[in-house]
């Protein structure tokens, strides 16, 4: 592996944390969209069904494919 352990594991949070913030907004429907009734004092955008661990869960195979790539590219870049 190019990197220490200590450095890897902070470049694949930051790879997740960037992952975890573009996969968010897929499939998220407010309650208006989906012809629903809202509770009063909820936001009219608030999501219905945010699903959150199948979001998380998609973040973490993204980020480990794309941390083996950059992982490639520094051990190659460090030959």
């Amino acid at each position: 592996m190019p990197f220490p352990l200590p450095l890897a594991l902070a470049i694949y949070v930051t790879i997740w944390w960037i992952v975890l913030f573009a996969v968010l907004p897929l499939g998220v429907r407010s309650a208006e969209e989906a012809g629903e009734e809202r509770p009063e004092g909820t936001d009219p955008g608030a999501p219905i069904a945010p699903q959150l661990l199948k979001k998380a869960a998609i973040t973490t195979a993204i980020a480990a494919i794309i941390f083996v790539f950059v992982a490639i590219g520094a051990n190659y870049a460090a030959a």
